[in-house]
């Protein structure tokens, strides 16, 4: 049985997730599958991966775990983070997914829902289900082993995305789409199959062990290649995604990096503008164009903080038609409250398509603000560098200031949120302003607050 402080390590706010063979092996996913039975008195659990080498030795095991206690395994296969969501709101049944997402090829991990694709995270179950494997109080819901049930999910899950979309408007595109290696390379064919979308891939064959780049969009320099692909096969756009291919990254026709907050204002222009007064969700760090979009189109926006389980649980509380993250989530009521990729990329692909114009030339009208790459400061003491950083700019007269994730000021021409990574001794700062020149200056200047 891992020791205390094993599990700490493995166990993060969100999801569960470690290095195989060293931090996450067979014995543990073994605990965590016995552990996950006792605490949702469940009967069937979904269970889906990825494309890493460790994923179906690890799903064996964790199986192995779970029939011992009674509970029936739904195995959907190697699919997408988001297909597993939609499985568990599909067939109103809990789930796990098998991925580390954009990590490196040595992680794994586990990412756990109640039904209805509901997230568990620390507060919401996970610290309980490590606290049930700690003290080894396993309870079993029948005394009978379970049963081990292939299903294919695919057909249904693509039929799902698609109607997000009318599909007969999407006409007329070239769209290169890098999968890293990852499951957008088995899913996007499906999505995209006989919709008169021509699909220049990059990197479709699914290895784990990720032998072209890594498969993190959200780094540019693994965008490289894509945008040498939009320039030299003259696409539309391009699209990437991350390994487990919940996250989409888009570059334009010139082949420019589109942030998310841009391709977030431009999907809830066309949101509010079917569905006036909708609630829309933005996270704390997303580009105020966001909030200026969701106001100037007559929606309601509710601001929250990072991360997947808050967004969804406040979505749920608020009946939020659609929310967003500066870190490529996009997210739908009508897919359980979930995020999705590739949902995402029909909507975008569908946009570009009626408008008939460029995408660089539909996200001009979004190009308000400076905004600096997501930059990470190491520091001793996250909570005394917060502080401080309260202390001087409270006297600064803000318009704004907000306490959710850290701290955020917000000033007439500039705004800047810090906030404390969850796992490491890290500062997050993110800053934006209205001209190049003020935000390098106040990038310059916390920067150096910081480190003071």
């Amino acid at each position: 049985m891992a020791s205390k402080d094993a599990l700490s390590k493995i166990f993060k706010a969100y999801d569960i997730r470690g290095v195989y063979g060293d931090e996450i092996d067979e014995s543990v996913v073994y605990s965590i599958g016995k552990s996950i039975v006792s605490f949702l008195k469940c009967r069937e659990i979904i269970v889906g991966y990825d494309m890493r080498i460790s994923s179906p030795k690890l799903v064996k095991a964790f199986s192995k775990g779970i029939v011992e206690m009674g509970v029936d395994v739904i195995d959907i296969g190697k699919v997408c983070t988001d297909a597993t969501y939609f499985a568990s709101g599909f067939m109103k049944k809990p789930s796990v997914m098998f991925t580390a997402s954009h990590n490196p090829k040595q992680y794994n991990g586990l990412k756990i829902t109640k039904e209805s694709a509901m997230p568990i995270n620390q507060n919401t179950g996970l610290s309980k289900i490590k606290t049930i494997i700690e003290k080894n109080r396993y309870s079993k819901v029948v005394n009978k082993k379970g049963r081990l049930i292939k299903k294919n999910i695919l057909e249904n899950y693509v039929s799902h995305a698609r109607s997000f979309v009318d599909v007969k408007k999407l006409r007329g595109l070239k769209i290169a789409v890098d999968a890293g290696n990852g499951m957008a390379g088995k899913i996007a064919p499906l999505i995209y199959k006989n919709l008169g979308v021509r699909i220049v891939p990059l990197y479709f064959k699914l290895d784990g062990t990720f032998p072209n780049h890594p498969a993190d969009p959200s780094k540019y320099e693994n965008l490289k290649d894509l945008q040498r692909t939009v320039i030299t096969e003259k696409c539309s756009f391009g699209m990437a995604f991350d390994g487990d291919a919940d996250r989409i990254f888009f570059v334009d026709e010139t082949g420019k990096i589109a942030s998310s907050s841009m391709i977030s204002s431009l999907i809830i222009k066309k949101i509010l503008q079917k569905n006036p007064g909708k609630k829309i969700i933005y996270n704390v760090v997303c580009s105020k164009i966001v909030e200026d979009t969701i106001k100037k189109f007559g929606g309601n926006p509710i601001v929250e903080r990072v991360g997947h389980s808050f967004i969804k649980e406040t979505m749920r509380k608020k009946n939020a038609f659609f929310a967003c993250e500066h870190s490529a989530h996009y997210y739908y009521r009508d897919n359980y409250m979930a995020d999705s990729g590739m949902i995402t990329s029909l909507i975008v692909a569908e946009i570009v398509s009626m408008e008939k114009k460029p995408m660089s030339f539909l996200l001009k009208e979004f190009e308000k603000y400076h905004t600096i790459e997501e930059t990470s400061l190491k520091v001793e003491d996250k909570e005394k560098k917060i502080n401080k950083l309260k202390k001087i700019y409270s006297k600064q007269e803000p318009l704004k200031i907000l306490d959710i994730d850290g701290i955020t000021f917000e000033f007439g021409d500039w705004r800047f949120n810090v906030r404390p990574s969850n796992t490491e001794p890290l500062l997050r700062l993110n800053l934006e302003a209205n001209t190049e020149i003020l935000m390098k200056e106040k990038k310059e200047e916390i920067i150096k607050q910081i480190n003071s």
